[in-house]
C-alpha cells in the first residue's frame, strides 16, 4: 500500500499544533491520546518539530528538525529526550510497528 515514509504524527513548537495522520484513526484513543502528550512535551521542553515517520521497513523512526537560527532550539536535549522516550515508551513504539506491519503492510502475524 505505501512504498515511501509514512508520517504517523507530529508536532510542531513554532506553530504549537499536533498532527495526527488520518490514516491512523483508528488507532484506539488512550494511544492517540499518548501520541499527543509525548509529541506535545517533547516541543515544548526542547523546541523544534517532532515527527514520528515509518521507513519502507515499518521501523518508527522518531525525527527532530529546527529553523535556522533557532537559538531556543535545545539540540542536545533533543538526542537526550529521544533517548529517554526510546527508553520509557519502547512498549508503545514496537506495538505501534507492528500495528504499522500488519495493518498497512500486510505482514502476517
Amino acid at each position: 500500500m505505501y512504498q515511501e515514509r509514512v508520517v504517523l504524527c507530529g508536532a510542531s513548537a513554532y506553530e504549537q499544533k499536533y498532527y495526527l495522520n488520518e490514516d491512523f484513526r483508528s488507532l484506539p484513543g488512550q494511544i492517540q491520546d499518548e501520541l499527543k502528550v509525548m509529541c506535545v512535551l517533547f516541543t515544548e521542553d526542547v523546541g523544534g518539530i517532532l515527527t514520528l515517520v515509518f521507513d519502507q521497513e515499518g521501523t518508527l523512526l522518531l525525527e527532530v528538525s529546527a529553523e535556522e537560527g533557532d537559538f531556543f532550539y535545545d539540540e542536545i536535549g533533543s538526542e537526550l529526550k529521544i533517548r529517554q522516550i526510546q527508553r520509557e515508551k519502547a512498549e508503545l513504539l514496537q506495538a505501534l510497528e507492528m500495528y504499522y506491519r500488519v495493518f498497512f503492510q500486510g505482514e502476517a502475524l
